[in-house]
């Protein structure tokens, strides 16, 4: 499987039809120089991870015109697209916080299929922010998501949701081979991405896709660095800070190499589902 993580640059000065073009045509454009099976966006791209004021105006249901524009672009390519995430508008649930208008936002990933259907979405579970910004403005997710591919089973992870390897055994014990990650990570912590996205390849023995954003939101440099990393826990490939593609050859077989010849995951004792 060839997979491509856009490392998409967010600017707070575009408005965000405009965005919403771009990135579509990023999608377009890596494609046909890439032939990936995979692309993938960053967290938020819509809006900006850090750009806490804007959550509610840009927010949508997940049927607006993001997903209309990055369906279209995934049929277009005739391939698997994880669009990042968004800010999605859903009806007020209980025990979650709620907007004016009475409505609940999530930041939701989107999964795409070579014919343009929304496959799965993955409500963010780990809300970030210490009681301010996403954490009391957003909803919680409550389900691990996994999509199957053809190829592989993938487990979607966002952003914040790196530092809780629980959450990543689950994904595992459903089948998932490759662990896709969009975030939004500020570049005052990107040693702490790099690590993480090793340990959770190598603790789970499977693929990990880490695709963030470059630019500033909310006044927030973002660390870009989108990685990928191998069962065993070497990189594979690496981005910069500012905008780019990075893409990168998978061989799925080594997933079940690795756990067969290191069956660590085999004697598993707490924890075990």
């Amino acid at each position: 499987m060839r997979a491509s993580l856009i490392q998409m640059g967010v600017d707070p000065d575009e408005p965000v039809d405009s965005r919403r073009e771009r990135a579509a045509t990023l999608v377009r454009d890596t494609h046909r120089q890439t032939g990936a099976d995979l692309l993938v966006l960053p967290e938020l791209w819509t809006v900006g991870a850090f750009a806490h004021q804007e959550f509610a105006s840009a927010a949508e249901p997940l049927d607006g015109p993001t997903a209309q524009a990055l369906s279209a672009a995934a049929r277009a390519c005739g391939a698997w697209l994880h669009a990042g995430s968004i800010v999605e508008r859903a009806p007020a649930a209980e025990g979650q916080p709620t907007t004016d208008d009475g409505s609940t936002l999530y930041n939701t990933s989107l999964v795409f299929d070579p014919s343009g259907t929304l496959v799965r979405s993955y409500r963010k579970i780990h809300r970030f922010g210490f009681d301010q910004g996403e954490a009391v403005l957003m909803g919680a997710g409550t389900e691990p998501v996994t999509v199957g591919l053809p190829a592989a089973t993938i487990g979607l992870a966002t952003c914040y949701d790196l530092r809780f390897p629980e959450l990543f055994r689950l994904l595992v014990d459903a089948g998932a081979q490759l662990l896709v990650i969009p975030a939004g990570w500020p570049e005052r912590r990107r040693e702490h991405w790099t690590l993480l996205a090793r340990a959770r390849a190598v603790e789970n023995q499977a693929y990990v896709l880490a695709c963030g954003s470059a630019g500033t939101t909310g006044g927030v440099p973002q660390a870009g660095h989108s990685i990928v990393v191998a069962p065993g826990g070497a990189v594979l490939g690496e981005a910069g800070p500012d905008e780019s593609v990075l893409t990168v050859d998978l061989d799925l077989p080594t997933v079940a190499a690795v756990r067969h010849d290191f069956p660590a995951l085999r004697d598993r004792v707490l924890g075990v589902r």
